[in-house]
């Protein structure tokens, strides 16, 4: 039955107002309803074996994130070996650095890991590409080579996402180990220490854990953020075109 044509005139503004009105509520609510409200929007696709397996190596981590890796690591490089996940959505005080052997089917390393200056204390809130920014990025990247740098043994990245983390090459964003990254610091601090925007680890462990990663591996870094989520093309990948990242070789 139609409205009657008052109701219907008072709906209508209301009607034409609700994007609005949704993207308002998504950034004035916490992170933690920002991150079920981002969730919500994006579908995911039933859990893939891949993620299954990824779950059951890494129980602690948040299985949604892992899905999401899985979701695109699927996607770039199906036959990829090994796999990094850093869930940024967790203060540095956790360990959010999780990296699987994929042939073996293991867990190789649960790690703390630092994220940028720019991006926060020890919530990271905010990302970027842009050099000199001192912040994360987010999204999809292939492992390139290791090298001795000023920040030591070091782990060259190529991100593969244009416009969300396409300039980590030459903004030398790169996984490297550093002493600020430490449960000693975190006791003096409440926090690890904070980089120029590169995942830094700890010293203790960055040369097994780089050497675990390096030549055409891949890192998926997570957060929240509701464009990212709609938009990555590893998170939209049709089934039917698959190896997306093989174009960008």
């Amino acid at each position: 039955m139609p409205l009657p044509r008052s109701r219907g005139r008072r709906l209508a503004p209301l009607l034409a107002a609700a994007p609005l009105l949704a993207a308002a509520l998504l950034l004035a609510t916490p992170a933690s309803a920002r991150d079920f409200l981002s969730r919500a929007v994006t579908p995911l696709a039933p859990p893939s074996p891949l993620a299954n397996r990824l779950t059951h190596l890494a129980p602690t981590a948040d299985p949604q994130v892992l899905r999401l890796a899985a979701q695109a690591l699927s996607c770039a490089d199906p036959g990829a070996e090994r796999l990094a996940v850093i869930d940024f959505s967790l203060p540095s005080t956790e360990q959010r650095l999780w990296v699987f052997d994929l042939v073996r089917d293991r867990l190789m390393f649960r790690e703390l890991v630092s994220h940028g200056q720019g991006s926060g204390d020890a919530m990271a809130s905010e990302f970027s590409n842009v050099p000199e920014s001192h912040q994360s990025s987010i999204g999809l990247f292939r492992t390139l080579n290791s090298y001795e740098g000023s920040n030591g043994y070091s782990l060259r990245l190529e991100g593969l996402e244009p416009g969300i983390n396409d300039q980590a090459f030459q903004r030398a964003i790169v996984m490297h180990g550093a002493d600020y990254v430490s449960e000693a610091f975190i006791e003096r601090t409440g926090r690890l220490g904070r980089s120029h925007g590169c995942p830094a680890v700890r010293e203790e462990i960055a040369v097994p854990l780089i050497d675990s990663l390096k030549e055409s591996q891949y890192l998926f870094t997570y957060y929240p953020d509701p464009e990212w989520l709609a938009d990555s093309a590893f998170l939209r990948c049709p089934r039917d075109d698959r190896q997306l990242a093989s174009v960008t070789r």
